[in-house]
């Protein structure tokens, strides 16, 4: 199949194996991509399901017919959460942006003793709309869930993933590598030969990663009694839009040699 352009949709919008573009869409297709009825792009819902779908012109304007499911796998192996807490200025834009290219499935951004931001709900409407472009772009199944902005302490007590990492700048600490390559059995982690990858969901862990000053040693000890164990991501001191993408290439590279 060429390559064709993408756009996420949501299911409410699929009827009939008819898609009702909105006028956001129609325009993007239309003016930004230029696409004319009978053209063809993927139609992604964001939750798994890729359709081939062809535009088509009516008078009260453009939709889309769906051809054709495409089944497609594009999705890391494991469900790992990002507990991130929120870099100051628009930082987190680039840590959700580059999060969802890396396959994260879903952001809780959190706040923290040393957070500065406090989000208004035009930020969260943002970043949901920076991570759909993202998985657009980089070919995802799934569009990543950003949360609403929490505490750091409730984000601990509503974890329920079983294994849980919090990311220290300092210390005799694992390293996250060891720890993801020495937590999981084969055939998902370090296989030398090929193998199937498990069911989405499966295998599930939580990173979280501190702002800007790291966390305090009081937030550390509370993630600790909460069965998070704190992890290395190196001996350099990483910034706070840098560590995420550090976790999250080592949940891919030990997850994704299989």
């Amino acid at each position: 199949m060429p390559q064709l352009q993408r756009l996420a949709i949501t299911a409410p919008q699929i009827c009939d194996r008819k898609i009702d573009l909105t006028r956001e869409q129609q325009h993007y297709l239309n003016r930004v991509l230029r696409l004319h009825a009978g053209d063809r792009f993927i139609a992604m819902d964001g939750r798994g399901h890729w359709w081939l779908a062809v535009l088509e012109a009516r008078e009260t304007g453009l939709f889309a017919s769906i051809a054709e499911e495409i089944a497609v796998n594009r999705e890391l192996p494991v469900e790992v959460t990002l507990m991130a807490a929120l870099p100051k200025g628009n930082g987190f834009d680039e840590v959700v942006r580059q999060a969802t290219e890396l396959g994260v499935a879903s952001i809780v951004p959190v706040t923290s003793d040393r957070t500065l931001l406090k989000p208004s709900d035009q930020k969260v409407d943002r970043w949901r709309r920076i991570a759909a472009e993202a998985a657009e772009q980089s070919e995802r199944q799934f569009v990543p869930t950003i949360l609403d902005p929490i505490s750091f302490e409730f984000a601990l007590k509503d974890s329920a993933q079983k294994s849980r990492y919090i990311c220290v700048a300092r210390g005799e600490n694992r390293h996250l590598w060891d720890c993801l390559i020495g937590s999981f059995d084969p055939p998902f982690v370090g296989a030398v030969s090929p193998c199937p990858p498990p069911a989405w969901g499966e295998l599930s862990i939580v990173i979280a990663v501190g702002p800007e000053g790291g966390w305090t040693e009081g937030e550390v000890k509370r993630a600790i009694e909460f069965n998070f164990e704190a992890v290395s991501l190196g001996s350099r001191i990483l910034r706070a839009v840098t560590a995420p993408i550090v976790a999250l290439s080592l949940v891919g590279a030990a997850f994704e040699k299989c």
